[in-house]
């Protein structure tokens, strides 16, 4: 659901987020796909800052690349959209992992501790 900005937005998130600010893409399952920008990642989600809004609920593939200890991981996860909030001509989307696969789960853990 989209928000203008002046409702308040309730923190949802249940783990540790570390700032991640790299190029994602994000394809919803109906088709559609929208080059995005994390803004950090944990353990159950995933911060976006996409062009358009994504409806709550909606279900996609995100896929970016996290930089660890001088190697670059691949990650593709299915995630669904908690919030959309309209901020500064962008809007910034929660995701909630959805079937976190091992290598990827791996990699975040690695990543924010």
């Amino acid at each position: 659901m989209q928000n203008n900005g002046s409702a308040v937005h309730k923190e949802q998130r249940t783990g540790v987020r570390k700032v991640l600010k790299v190029k994602a893409l994000l394809t919803l399952e109906d088709g559609e796909t929208l080059m995005a920008r994390t803004m950090d990642v944990g353990g159950d989600g995933l911060g976006l800052v996409t062009p358009k809004a994504v409806p709550h609920g909606a279900v996609g593939m995100v896929r970016f690349e996290l930089f660890h200890d001088g190697k670059v991981q691949s990650i593709a996860i299915k995630a669904k959209a908690q919030y959309c909030i309209l901020s500064n001509g962008e809007f910034k989307v929660g995701f909630r992992f959805m079937n976190l696969e091992l290598s990827a789960m791996a990699a975040i853990s690695r990543f924010i501790h």
